[in-house]
């Protein structure tokens, strides 16, 4: 007999003393705890992979501070939620009472106006903002809001505390305890976790549940027996945690690198552990971008279409629609030209400022301007031969300076001839750039 609530729930830790690894944040020593302890808990966000403790560690805070608390999740809540919350706070607000605390999963997925809806309430001390996230905050939370807060970092939880997990569960668990349970081997259960304690609770579970089914008496955990049960498990692959970022890279690496094979292969892990089919797409349009562009335009058009198609069709058809896609940019020809330009252009903004635009290229609307000289002496190209002319289209400080150099392939090879031939009096760069 077992409990419909899943046993990472039934041994959710209520103490510091109970909580399980992060003794860097939450030992004798470290440095949250002593924030705790202080009774001055600052607005802070827990970054970490799932299944370490951000939520637990937060309604943690909230009753050793014996905080009223409130929780949101930003997949299901928006600014109108918020507000509400707000108000509430503020309801709560008496005089020598310690202002509530709002805890938000996922604040990553939070848009810009969802988080400026938080500023006001975090900088006015109505409430204390604990926000959790699998994602770098430094990306994905806005510079106001993260300012005012301070960020932790949990890890992904280490082997012996894994361990320990799967002994108390054994041995504190009201329906577990209930069984004849002798844990004989502990690398599958803790393979199978990559660090997650949900997931080794849920992986524990099922395999006890499953072998209690039996009737045969004592439950032996071995390595075997677990994979058997959960081999749905073994592709390792967590679309939320730190192997998210690994293997996307390792995807987009041999695509750059021209391997089919492998860019096929990281392909398959991300089909296989469920990732975002439109997160795959998107990676491959500005892959299509950054390091194929001229050399093959029609690279960033089928991205486009695949990201477009994928959107349409969804599991588990994508997967043949991505397939062709990475098989295309990987064997494509290559040059980071265009992406080197933009940058090279960007560098010279920071480093020149705001260059007045020549006045020959300034548009004349008024007999003020004109009489400026704006607009004097533009030649419209569409009155030359080849629908051309020579002219200087930046600005007298930079003028003649190269962005764009052209790579070496077919395709390039040809717009540095055309480049050489027209524009070989202002820009002197393309023989010496070879």
């Amino acid at each position: 007999m077992f409990s419909n609530q899943p046993l990472a729930d039934r041994l959710r830790p209520r103490s510091l003393e109970e909580f399980a690894g992060q003794e860097h944040l939450v030992g004798s020593d470290g440095v949250l705890r002593k924030v705790i302890d202080s009774g001055n808990v600052p607005s802070f966000i827990l970054w970490g992979p799932p299944g370490v403790g951000k939520t637990t560690l937060a309604r943690i805070v909230a009753n050793k501070l014996e905080r009223s608390f409130f929780q949101l999740s930003a997949v299901h809540s928006g600014v109108k939620e918020v507000r509400e919350t707000i108000e509430k706070a503020k309801g709560q607000q008496f005089f020598g009472k310690p202002n509530p605390i709002l805890f938000i999963d996922e604040i990553h997925r939070f848009n810009k106006s969802q988080q400026d809806s938080l500023l006001g309430a975090v900088e006015q001390g109505i409430l204390t903002l604990i926000g959790a996230t699998t994602e770098n905050p430094s990306f994905e939370v806005i510079s106001p809001l993260l300012s005012r807060c301070q960020v932790y970092v949990l890890k992904p939880l280490e082997d012996e505390t894994l361990k320990k997990l799967i002994d108390r569960a054994v041995s504190d668990d009201f329906y577990l305890s209930q069984h004849k349970i002798r844990v004989a081997e502990y690398e599958a259960l803790i393979r199978i976790s990559g660090g997650d304690a949900r997931k080794l609770y849920n992986a524990l579970e099922l395999t006890v549940s499953l072998e209690a089914e039996k009737g045969s008496g004592e439950i032996i955990v071995t390595d075997d027996m677990v994979l058997g049960h959960v081999q749905q498990n073994l592709a390792m692959y967590d679309k939320n945690g730190e192997q998210h970022f690994d293997i996307i890279s390792a995807f987009i690496k041999s695509l750059r690198g021209s391997d089919p094979n492998a860019a096929v292969y990281w392909l398959a892990r991300m089909v296989e552990g469920g990732e975002d089919v439109k997160f795959i797409a998107r990676r491959m349009v500005i892959l299509a971008a950054e390091d194929i562009g001229l050399a093959n335009p029609n690279a960033l058009l089928l991205a486009q279409a695949c990201f477009n198609a994928v959107n349409l069709v969804g599991w588990p058809e994508s997967r043949i629609i991505l397939s062709e896609t990475a098989l295309y940019l990987a064997t494509s020809p290559k040059s980071n030209a265009a992406y080197m330009a933009i940058e090279n252009a960007i560098a010279a903004v920071h480093r020149h400022g705001d260059l007045p635009v020549p006045l020959h290229l300034r548009n004349a609307p008024t007999r003020l301007m004109k009489d400026l000289g704006y607009h004097e002496g533009y030649r419209y190209a569409h009155d030359f031969e080849d629908n051309f002319v020579l002219d200087n289209y930046l600005p007298e400080q930079i003028a003649g300076t190269v962005f764009y150099d052209p790579g070496i392939n077919t395709r390039e090879l040809e717009i540095r001839k055309q480049l050489e031939t027209r524009w070989q009096k202002i820009y002197k760069y393309f023989k010496d750039n070879k």
